[in-house]
């Protein structure tokens, strides 16, 4: 089986869901989270919108290092529709990306690093797996700050309890 398109379709599943949990984010309460360590819930509506940028990453280089590439984390966002607005342009990115990668050798081995020092490790197909993972962990988070919210929270694999009520 070409590995590709299943990629492919776990973007895209997973990637719905995710713009469904994203429409839920109340715009007044951007700055608001739920802990002092924890990310404000408009920045991990962000990193949510932005993680699918991580595929064209993985699959145009062998490794990304944060410190040596000058990983920035962006300016907060300004409103709801900045965060979709971002949604869109790097889920089409990433669609864009597997769909250009045909030639691509998805065992070799990708790296993320910090200054130099490999702290992942994985065959490139693990990599975008993993990503896609990733993914999937802060849309549970948010939909955790969105229950602290008292918002509803949209079903991802079914109906959830809310919109059953």
């Amino acid at each position: 089986m070409n590995t590709l398109p299943l990629l492919q379709g776990q973007l895209d599943a997973i990637a719905h869901g995710n713009l469904k949990i994203i429409e839920c984010i109340p715009g007044g309460k951007l700055l608001w989270k739920p802990h002092d360590k924890s990310m404000t819930l408009g920045r991990l509506g962000q990193h949510l919108a932005e993680l699918p940028h991580w595929i064209r990453r993985v699959l145009e280089a062998d490794h990304y290092d944060f410190v040596r590439q000058g990983y920035k984390v962006p300016a907060p966002p300004a409103s709801l529709q900045e965060i979709i607005d971002l949604y869109h342009a790097k889920y089409h990115d990433a669609r864009a990306a597997l769909a250009g990668a045909q030639g691509v050798d998805l065992d070799a081995e990708w790296q993320m690093r910090r200054n130099g020092t490999a702290f992942t490790k994985y065959p490139r197909a693990v990599a975008l797996a993993t990503q896609l993972s990733h993914m999937v962990h802060h849309r549970g988070q948010l939909s955790v700050y969105l229950r602290l919210l008292n918002v509803p929270i949209p079903g991802m694999y079914g109906p959830s309890a809310d919109d059953r009520h």
